[in-house]
């Protein structure tokens, strides 16, 4: 008898682009590298021992749930490494020990696996994790509290923090080419401008981002801020300051950008870029805040599904 031959029909994607995850986590975590390094560069061994923890313990953290799910190891997927990476980056680089090995459990745990794995968290892992640190031990992962006793050959005071306390007058020390050049107090790597815009850049040429949030993400913020600026230029400043500030051009290029977090279609992603542009800058200059891009990030991640159903028309028709 011949064998009966069923048709076996899966999900979608069934056409597959030539890219894997491992190839595509290790290309993001490439283009962070120059950010990386600078970090380094600027704030010593301090920072490098910070991002060695960071993603030598996710690593481990995800290998231990693996073990205790009795689940195939993942960490070959290298996720929990960029995972690591991002959340490393964002921390100031005199954070204590047992701080980075909460924050990637968060990451890990409550981030990622909780939710079913890689793809399948509907907030951003690394951005989860920064925003519980801030709230619960907010001096601790404070720029200008934790860079106290690290010598460093720019103002050591924290430029949005400045700006919400004082004004734009006193934000004039800082030029916008110091602040390209990362010379501001900040997250490991998240002070570099240029190596965060060269990554993103990298990334975007290579398609494994596309150019829709972070452009959307800078005009939103650009346009915002500019508006609060010509209204009161003695009060709200001005949007190349916002940009080269704070978490904005890793938010844009490293973190708005994740693939399981972020919609699919154009339209939608041009929306959640902008969303994300706009309330940061509400939250800047509105709000008790001095920085928003992670809460503006969170916010945008749980309209994410909304916009999702923003479609493009299907091609043909019902007959």
């Amino acid at each position: 008898m011949f064998k009966q031959k069923k048709l076996v029909v899966s999900h979608a994607p069934f056409w597959h682009n030539g890219t894997r995850i491992t190839e595509r986590n290790r290309t993001i975590m490439a283009a962070a590298l120059p950010a990386v390094l600078m970090g380094v560069i600027q704030f010593g061994i301090p920072a490098l021992a910070v991002i060695a923890m960071a993603i030598s313990t996710a690593i481990l953290w995800e290998l231990l749930f693996n073990k205790v799910m009795k689940a195939a190891p993942t960490i070959g997927d290298n996720h929990a490494a960029l995972i690591g990476l991002l959340v490393g980056m964002m921390l100031p680089a005199g954070v204590p020990w047992w701080t980075v090995v909460i924050g990637t459990l968060i990451a890990i745990g409550l981030g990622k696996i909780i939710f079913g794995g890689i793809g399948a968290s509907p907030f951003h892992p690394a951005v989860v994790t920064l925003v519980m640190l801030s709230l619960s031990w907010r001096q601790i992962v404070d720029f200008d509290t934790a860079l106290v006793n690290i010598h460093l050959s720019f103002p050591a005071l924290n430029p949005l923090v400045l700006l919400k306390q004082v004004g734009p007058t006193a934000v004039d020390r800082f030029s916008s080419f110091d602040l390209l050049m990362g010379r501001q107090v900040g997250g490991i790597g998240s002070t570099f401008g240029l190596g965060l815009i060269a990554g993103g850049i990298y990334l975007m040429a290579r398609r494994i981002t596309q150019w829709q949030v972070p452009v959307s993400f800078i005009v939103g913020m650009a346009v915002t801020a500019g508006i609060f600026h010509m209204a009161h230029p003695d009060v709200y400043a001005g949007p190349v300051f916002h940009l080269l500030t704070g978490y904005s051009l890793i938010g844009a290029f490293f973190l708005a950008t994740d693939d399981g977090t972020s919609p699919v279609n154009h339209l939608p992603m041009l929306l959640y870029g902008a969303g994300i542009g706009i309330m940061t800058i509400l939250i800047r200059n509105i709000g008790k805040y001095p920085d928003g891009v992670l809460l503006a990030i969170l916010i945008m991640n749980a309209i994410n599904p909304l916009l999702d159903m923003i479609r493009p028309k299907a091609l043909g028709k019902v007959s």
